[in-house]
Parts: C-alpha cells; sequence; structure tokens
C-alpha cells in the first residue's frame, strides 16, 4: 500500500518485532530531508520569518528553511536556496551544524541546521504559491525569551536554535562515549 500526497508519500512497511518474532504493519511517511537556516547578519542579528501555518492555523515566528528539492545538491544548497526565496538575504561560510531525526517512529527523512553568517539582503523574494512571509531580525540575545514566552514553538526551529547554542557552547565531549547512545 502507498498513497502519494505531494510533501510525502505513506508506505506500508511489515516489520518482525525482535522480541516475539511475529509480523506487525508499520505504516511510514516517506518524506524528502528538510533545512533549517540559522541566517546571521553581521551586526549578529538573526533573520526570523514570520509565516502562517495551515497545521495549527496560526501565524509562527521561524527560522528560514523548506523541503530538499530534487536539484540540490546538498542541504547547504538547499538552505542558500530557502533563505535567498523566503528572506532575500545571502551570506558566507554556510555550513551544517546539526542533523535531527524530526520523528523517527513515522518519518524516514533528516532536518539539517544550517549556520549562515553576515547575511544582507541582495535578492528580491521568490515565494512559493502558497507562501506568505514576512522577515524580522531580532538581537541574539531575545531568543531565549522568545522561546521561553511562546513566541517560537515550532519544535524542529527550537532545536535548530539549540544546535546553535551548541555551536557557541560545545560542550566537553568524554573519552570514549558513544554519541550515537543516552
Amino acid at each position: 500500500m502507498q498513497a502519494d500526497y505531494r510533501v510525502f508519500r505513506v508506505r506500508r512497511d511489515i516489520r518482525q518485532s525482535p522480541r516475539t518474532g511475529k509480523p506487525h504493519d508499520f505504516f511510514v511517511l516517506d518524506c524528502p530531508d528538510w533545512v533549517n537556516v540559522i541566517a546571521l547578519t553581521p551586526d549578529r542579528k538573526i533573520v526570523l520569518i514570520e509565516q502562517f501555518r495551515h497545521g495549527t492555523d496560526t501565524v509562527e515566528l521561524e527560522i528560514p528553511g523548506g523541503v530538499t528539492d530534487p536539484t540540490d545538491d546538498s542541504p547547504v544548497a538547499t538552505a542558500i536556496r530557502e533563505l535567498r526565496e523566503e528572506t532575500g538575504y545571502a551570506g558566507r561560510n554556510p555550513r551544517v551544524i546539526g542533523r535531527i531525526a524530526p520523528n523517527p517512529a513515522i518519518l524516514n527523512n533528516i532536518c539539517h541546521t544550517v549556520l549562515i553568517e553576515d547575511c544582507v539582503v541582495e535578492h528580491a523574494v521568490e515565494f512559493d504559491p502558497s507562501e506568505d512571509v514576512v522577515t524580522r531580525l531580532e538581537p541574539l540575545e531575545a531568543l531565549p525569551a522568545l522561546v521561553a514566552g511562546g513566541h517560537i514553538r515550532h519544535a524542529l526551529v527550537v532545536v535548530a536554535l539549540y544546535y546553535f547554542h551548541l555551536s557557541l557552547h560545545p560542550p566537553a565531549l568524554t573519552a570514549g562515549g558513544d554519541s550515537t547512545r543516552l
């Protein structure tokens, strides 16, 4: 069984339980990878967007981002494209600073967090037909209050901001630690 809904496909997998050996049906949303962009201006402000979200029927404060297109050769290429299309900004030194599995119980994709520095407006925006985005700059110091106050509440954006925090304050890693286990 499969169903295609443009932004994802639904797939039915039959998997054997490692505990009981019995087969079970599982439904997987087969999605392209996603990218979130931490875009910083030369004066260390973060580029945010306000965007209507149909799932919650609300305008959400987020960071730029989007779906990897088949023509994008990397998450960095997607990030550069999405930042330009949604905000008109471009910058330098783009790099992936984090990767997460958005919901490994039902989704098969990865969400990449890309940091781009020294961003300035260089292009006109190029919204998708259903997009209506407002760009907003905030000082980095405002981010904790925006998250804690519920102004930024998109889970993948909060995770991207945490990856950004970790990039500024790397944790001490223990020798011999396995980063795939908690």
